[in-house]
């Protein structure tokens, strides 16, 4: 009897110790962590001997409804096989304003360090710094806005980006 009535005993403090350990565990989020979203963008294109990956988390912190701030770092890959291999990795930061709530403006910053290296030898490997500034408006709803965006700082003769031009779409949740 004494040997069950001290399993029964182990058994039930085990139990109550185990409620509330688990019950420390479970914190309430602080009013800051309430108001930030994460996102990002993931890339993948596969081609005619090329090959670009491209991975861009990022993450955002609403003042309120109307306007919010952000931060996102970038790493591409691209291969050109038989021509070059370029690593691009930076960062951003981007400013989002919601003048009504369908409609979203915004203001990105963006710094990359372009590596480039050529397969061909006469080639000279290019290393750079690209900066970009991009105006853009969108569509929102809910949590994704769909738009363009143009970039200010776009040169034809030193750029990473073909056109100043480019569509994008944005999800945070």
């Amino acid at each position: 009897m004494k040997i069950n009535s001290l399993k029964i005993a182990v058994s039930v403090m085990t139990f109550f110790i185990f409620q509330i350990s688990f019950s420390q565990e479970v914190k309430q989020k602080s009013e800051f962590w309430k108001k930030v979203q994460f996102g990002g963008g993931l890339g993948l294109g596969f081609g005619n001997n090329a090959t670009n990956i491209s991975i861009a988390p990022s993450a955002i912190y609403n003042f309120n409804t109307k306007a919010a701030l952000g931060l996102s770092v970038q790493y591409s890959y691209i291969k050109q096989k038989g021509f070059y291999t370029s690593n691009l990795y930076g960062g951003s930061i981007i400013g989002l304003v919601n003048p009504i709530q369908e409609i979203q403006l915004s203001a990105e910053l963006e710094q990359l360090r372009v590596n480039t290296s050529f397969d061909n030898s006469s080639l000279n490997s290019n290393d750079f710094w690209n900066t970009a500034l991009f105006l853009g408006a969108g569509y929102r709803t809910n949590n994704a806005t769909i738009g363009v965006r143009y970039n200010v700082l776009h040169n034809d003769n030193n750029n990473i980006y073909t056109t100043a031009f480019m569509p994008f779409v944005r999800v945070f949740f």
